[in-house]
């Protein structure tokens, strides 16, 4: 019986999918390795809070890392790094290979945005001596998680002479932060009854931001014109000058280590700063020249459907890679029709305390490595590329080849589920495209958790397929 129970688990072992923690499969110096990595994804994550700041990270590390700016018809050969930066909140990095172009490029794609609140144009008003922020939220979010959370302010103003102004309050110890209010317990039975979604109503999401009125008793709104003065101080605006503005209300959580086993990262935004810092790093990480030219966007505006000029439903990803053929004297469809792209974005995590939205034979677990996304959209797949069989075989020899841990996922219960990715937009350019990233807990919350392991085994798939 022992010898027949014997040759049953080797067959088993032989034709069956075995799911294995990851950290069981992983040595002791590799865990040190993904925990130093995963320090230097901690500070990315605490100076890289909005777009603007990931763009403006990426192309200093490019910078440093001897990339060029990229100018059309620019003579290029094997081994030169160029970069576009498009508006100051997306950005193209190039490796160009050995292979010609036209044998097609290898691209990983990931969206720097999170949600949000963003100040509306006229933000600033004082109701009862107390003075707010209007905003209208980014992203598709659960209200009542941004109410009594310490919030931190973000962006760019443009003044009227068209000089900017940056904006960064509330991340410094010595910072002020703001808040959204909420009620207290004891009076909220009105505000109970409503449905989830309407705890916090959108039109409540005012952000508390000061009560000192302004010393003069021949003006209505001292408080409002208080706060106005102390802006005009520090950053010579007018109340005006919100309306030519991109300021955009944050978390002030700094990332940190979750669990007594220090295994996890809690931080705001992980989706999907975590597969951009992953895909950066991978590519700057390449010391040799790769096979094929070695592309990585880190693209705007996918939390609300990718479009605008910074968001991948736009052009000009297209038109970088017809101006990249072109300095090669090659066709740009060309070079598209037999590119591969990982589009790197993350997927919902399996929680036990919310087991019923997903299902366990198809969904994604943390510690078990970088999840590959066959399909994304919602109910009957709408709105997803649909990776074919051929591209999802290729991306799994891929990784069994370089040794990366990973597991396959989607995004909660056929008719519970659904979610969209950039891989679509690139599939539409007929790049052979498929999902690729790190699953997450908390996922759209102001404060998302991630694994370590999951962290560095996506960083280790995207530098097996970048330096091909």
């Amino acid at each position: 019986m022992e010898k027949e129970k014997s040759k049953a688990k080797l067959l088993q072992e032989k034709l069956c999918i075995q799911r294995k923690n990851g950290v069981l499969r992983t040595s002791e110096e590799d865990m040190k390795l993904c925990d130093e990595y995963c320090e230097g994804y901690k500070r990315f994550m605490d100076e890289a809070k909005i777009e603007r700041e990931a763009a403006e990270y990426a192309e200093n590390a490019a910078v440093k890392a001897g990339y060029k700016p990229f100018e059309k018809n620019m003579k290029l050969s094997a081994g030169d790094k160029v970069y576009y930066v498009n508006r100051k909140k997306a950005v193209i990095l190039a490796h160009i290979g050995k292979e010609p172009v036209s044998k097609g490029v290898h691209i990983a794609a990931a969206h720097i945005d999170s949600p949000r609140l963003d100040l509306k144009q006229n933000p600033l008003y004082e109701s009862e001596e107390t003075a707010y922020f209007k905003t209208h939220y980014y992203g598709g979010i659960k209200k009542y998680q941004w109410s009594a959370i310490p919030l931190a302010l973000h962006g760019v103003i443009i003044k009227a002479d068209g000089t900017s102004v940056r904006v960064s309050v509330g991340e410094d110890e010595n910072d002020p932060v703001f808040c959204v209010t909420d009620l207290l317990p004891h009076l909220a039975q009105d505000q109970m009854k409503r449905n989830a979604s309407e705890i916090i109503r959108g039109e409540e999401l005012n952000i508390l931001i000061g009560s000192r009125p302004f010393r003069d008793d021949d003006v209505s709104e001292k408080v409002k014109l208080g706060i106005i003065a102390l802006l005009n101080e520090k950053y010579g605006i007018t109340e005006a000058d919100f309306i030519s503005a991109e300021l955009e209300a944050v978390p002030a959580f700094k990332a940190k280590d979750i669990g007594f086993d220090r295994s996890m990262i809690g931080a705001y935004g992980h989706d999907d700063k975590v597969c951009a810092y992953t895909a950066l790093t991978a590519l700057l990480s390449c010391k040799e020249t790769p096979e094929k030219t070695a592309v990585v966007v880190l693209t705007d505006k996918e939390e609300t459907g990718s479009d605008g000029n910074t968001g991948l439903c736009s052009s000009y990803l297209e038109y970088f890679i017809h101006d990249l053929a072109q300095c090669f004297g090659e066709d740009g469809r060309t070079v598209l029709s037999r590119s591969e792209c990982l589009s790197a974005d993350v997927n919902a995590a399996f929680d036990p305390t919310f087991p019923d939205v997903l299902e366990r034979r198809n969904c994604a677990f943390i510690n078990y490595g970088v999840v590959v996304t066959k399909f994304t959209g919602s109910r009957g797949k709408s709105g997803t590329s649909d990776a074919s069989a051929e591209f999802v075989g290729r991306v799994r020899r891929l990784m069994d080849d370089n040794g990366i841990v990973w597991q396959t996922g989607e995004l909660g219960k056929v008719d519970l589920g659904g979610g969209g990715t950039v891989a679509a937009y690139i599939a539409n350019l007929d790049v052979d495209t498929i999902d690729v990233g790190v699953p997450v807990l908390c996922m759209h919350a102001p404060y998302e958790i991630v694994s370590k392991l999951d962290v560095y085994m996506t960083y280790k798939a995207f530098e097996a397929f970048l330096s091909e």
